[in-house]
């Protein structure tokens, strides 16, 4: 049982990593008009200095030595960075792309996977209202493949992505500064080769670009660093269950830019599938007052 404190502590960091990430794609909009995979390597590469600045006036070099040195929490770091460097594109895709509305659905399934794999593989218990909230999503996404003919992929990636790589990131227990360091350094070269040898659109130089362009795509560092530190604070302080129960903030600020703001059309179909979806949340939420309520 973690001490209260620690507990506090980590729900803050929640709170700020779920609310940053739901104001980000008003950055991601903003810049739609350079090509995803050249905001992706700008995320990177801006994500690595960001990073190397803070643990240089934090002096927590020695912690990124340690985590070189250890060939098995490299390895695992790297299975993270392939996890998140997925997500991180089909979320820029989504967005620039008019897809929010799904990138919406995935994150709002993104709990429930959590808490399976906290059951899965971290012996979290799951309740049988869990269990319902668990069929509750399954309903919802066959709603969506039985209107799209298809997986609904935007909103199976997303979640699966995410879940693991705060699966795999709880069981390293590494620092959540010197993880994210470690982790877009490992793809910062492919990044780096991308900008400099293969992208050929008109703002893949940075000299041939305006200050605020520039200033703009290095801004992709603070909104790719921030939330996923506090991210990671959060992972070490809470269970992977309890975090689950915040991860419903950014996709609701999502979904409320994808109508209200950026005019995404919102199907029957989709408002179905997300009724099911929050239906399985709301049971999350408050199971312990509906299992008072029942007895």
């Amino acid at each position: 049982m973690k001490p209260f404190s620690e507990v506090y502590v980590g729900i803050f960091y929640a709170l700020g990593a779920y609310l940053m990430w739901g104001f980000a794609p008003i950055y991601f909009k903003y810049l739609g008009f350079v090509p995803v995979d050249e905001i992706l390597a700008h995320r990177v590469i801006w994500s690595v200095v960001v990073t190397g600045f803070i643990i240089t006036v934090l002096g927590a070099w020695p912690n990124v030595k340690e985590i070189l040195l250890s060939p098995k929490k490299l390895l695992l770091l790297a299975v993270t960075t392939l996890l998140i460097s997925t997500n991180w594109m089909v979320f820029i895709w989504a967005v620039n792309n008019d897809r929010m509305l799904e990138a919406s659905l995935g994150y709002f399934i993104n709990p429930i996977i959590s808490v399976l794999l906290g059951m899965i593989f971290l012996n979290e218990s799951l309740s049988r209202l869990r269990w319902i909230a668990v069929g509750l999503a399954c309903i919802g996404v066959l709603v969506q493949i039985f209107s799209l003919g298809a997986l609904p992929w935007v909103s199976l990636v997303l979640p699966i992505t995410f879940a693991f790589y705060g699966l795999v990131r709880k069981k390293i227990k590494v620092e959540a500064l010197t993880g994210l360091f470690i982790e877009t350094l490992i793809v910062a070269p492919f990044a780096l080769y991308y900008l400099l040898v293969i992208a050929d659109s008109e703002y893949a130089n940075m000299f041939n670009n305006s200050v605020s362009l520039n200033l703009w795509l290095m801004f992709a560092g603070i909104v790719t660093a921030f939330p996923l530190i506090f991210f990671g604070q959060a992972t070490l302080r809470l269970s992977l269950s309890t975090l689950g129960f915040f991860q419903y903030l950014a996709p609701s600020i999502l979904f409320v830019f994808a109508v209200l703001v950026y005019g995404e059309a919102l199907s029957v179909e989709k408002m179905v599938t997300f009724l099911f979806i929050w239906s399985g949340i709301v049971l999350f939420v408050f199971e312990k007052q509906i299992r008072q309520k029942l007895k």
